[in-house]
């Protein structure tokens, strides 16, 4: 079995986020990581290939320095990873990363693809159904629980009234969600083995991609502006020197809240 991992380079956590007041896209030349859902879909594709066999690759579309942050699912156990990079796709929204990735995707012929179910830069947990819906395979999301059983996976997922379980005949995508799992840490021997792991980078060109339909050209949506929120007006702090449940219940009269 083939397993197709998408996995996304995200500003860290602990560096800051930030907005290019230049692009109106985020700045993202400060320090980068691995999305953190995205490694729950790297360790369930390893235990799947642990229980069934076959080859883990991790597939991305970024910048060439999101291959640093590739080495991570390497170091984990995953067997090759595959990037897609090109500057004529700077800016790609939803729609232009969705046929990016497709294109990579197409060349690998995975039998499953997983995702992280959404990612911590955009928050837009879609990336998966707009994949699934270019290559035309089934998707199932927020996977907690994943089984694959012949040429079919199912996947639990918790709902507001209990459970859905729900099946699909491979290829298949699946989005997993953070409760599927807990993902090992990359051991030193990981590590300086992911080094000598194959690593390409491809270009649009490569993957006979249309120029036209990533990059700013291709996307469907801009941000025309930036600007701060609006200051918060008609405040009060009430300091709590004994007095301060009375302060409260006044200001409530006063604006005939009580």
């Amino acid at each position: 079995m083939k397993i197709a991992v998408c996995v996304k380079q995200v500003p860290d956590a602990t560096s800051g986020r930030k907005l290019d007041p230049t692009t109106n896209r985020l700045d993202r030349s400060g320090e980068g990581a691995l999305n953190a859902t995205d490694v729950n879909a790297v360790e369930e594709a390893l235990r799947i290939k642990e229980a069934h066999g076959g080859e883990v690759v991790v597939v991305s579309f970024g910048p060439t320095k999101a291959l640093d942050s590739l080495r991570k699912a390497l170091a984990m156990g995953a067997d090759r990873a595959m990037l897609v990079s090109d500057d004529a796709a700077a800016g790609s929204d939803l729609v232009a990363t969705s046929y990016a990735l497709a294109k990579g995707l197409e060349r690998e012929g995975a039998d499953l693809i997983l995702f992280g179910q959404q990612s911590s830069d955009s928050d837009g947990a879609v990336l998966w159904a707009a994949v699934a819906d270019r290559l035309q395979r089934p998707v199932i999301s927020q996977v907690a629980e994943l089984t694959v059983e012949g040429a079919s996976v199912t996947g639990k997922r918790q709902t507001e009234f209990g459970y859905d379980i729900i099946s699909a005949p491979l290829p298949a995508v699946v989005a997993v969600s953070d409760a599927i799992n807990e993902p090992r840490y990359p051991s030193l021997k990981g590590i300086m083995g992911a080094k000598s792991k194959p690593a390409e980078t491809l270009s649009l060109a490569d993957l006979g991609a249309d120029p036209a339909l990533v990059g700013a050209a291709g996307s469907r949506t801009s941000v025309l502006t930036l600007a701060p929120p609006p200051a918060k007006g008609n405040q009060i702090k009430i300091e709590d020197d004994g007095t301060a449940a009375d302060q409260l219940i006044a200001w409530l009269a006063e604006k005939k809240l009580l």
